[in-house]
């Protein structure tokens, strides 16, 4: 009943807002979070992930940015600090170059992003998210407040971010369409000419683009997305490898095998594996 209650809760919010000691266990399994970007906000409390050598035996201020339909899961149980999730349509209205921002800092074409914040700086954040939150707990809640109070929290973490940032313009939103676009199609169409005819310019002139502003190619960040699909699938799917391939469009198994370890220099077997003994020990996806 839990888990059917979850559920039912995502299915129907654009946002989900929790403190991480109530959050239900049930929700890191539900179908229906791949669809939200998350933000884990640690509060004095030790990284998830593997750190340079000197962060790890101090506590801190860590936030996690999860992408839609990330691999990874963390273990949240016992840590302080909050939760939020937010759907796309809660971008979708405003500026493209700011959803753009959006998409970096939540590495929307890769796995996952994470950034230790000062202590001042979180006291910052904290003002933002305290009336946030006190808007989404009350009943009649109004959306409107609550996204133009996501916005300004957002665009805070893009300002600690902001050296990564270059100048917005035209091919920012280029960048933009051509993400969405990605995150439609990738499974199915995996010719760079079909997103450039789509956005209006050359193949060429796209590639340039993206290497410009993402640092990669068009075909580049294609395979990116495969390989996250199937990286989630390993992790989270009780699909056979032969299976995993089949949905992702290989021709075959081994073509599909030789195919990801191209791009990780693992097989599926050998990351699957991996990531099985990781989270027996770590309690977290974070391989």
């Amino acid at each position: 009943m839990i888990e059917e209650k979850i559920s039912d809760e995502l299915n129907k919010t654009l946002i989900y807002i929790r403190n991480l000691n109530n959050c239900p266990p049930s929700y890191l399994n539900d179908p229906s979070r791949k669809e939200f970007f998350e933000v884990v906000w640690l509060k004095d409390e030790y990284a998830l992930h593997a750190v340079k050598e000197g962060d790890h035996s101090e506590k801190g201020h860590w936030i996690y940015l999860l992408p839609p339909y990330r691999v990874h899961q963390l273990n949240k149980a016992g840590k302080k600090g909050v939760l939020l999730s937010f759907k796309r349509e809660l971008l979708d209205e405003d500026a493209k170059e700011f959803s753009l921002d959006v998409f970096k800092i939540f590495n929307i074409h890769g796995e996952y992003s994470c950034i230790k914040v000062s202590e001042e700086l979180s006291d910052q954040l904290c003002k933002v998210y305290d009336l946030m939150e006190e808007e989404y707990q009350k009943e009649d809640s109004s959306i409107l407040i609550i996204k133009s109070l996501l916005k300004a929290f957002l665009l805070n973490i893009i300002r600690i971010k902001e050296h990564e940032f270059t100048t917005q313009d035209v091919n920012q939103k280029r960048v933009y369409e051509f993400m969405l676009l990605l995150e439609e199609h990738y499974l199915h169409i995996r010719n760079i000419d079909f997103y450039a005819d789509k956005i209006g310019i050359s193949s060429k002139r796209l590639n340039q683009i993206l290497k410009e502003k993402l640092q990669k190619t068009g075909v580049q960040l294609i395979h990116d997305r495969i390989i996250l699909e199937a990286k989630r699938q390993l992790i989270h799917s009780e699909n056979t490898i032969k299976e995993i391939a089949y949905q992702l469009e290989f021709t075959d198994h081994p073509y599909f095998t030789r195919f990801f370890k191209q791009h990780t220099g693992q097989t599926p077997d050998e990351f699957k594996k991996q990531a099985q003994l990781h989270i027996a020990s770590k309690a977290n996806t974070l391989v």
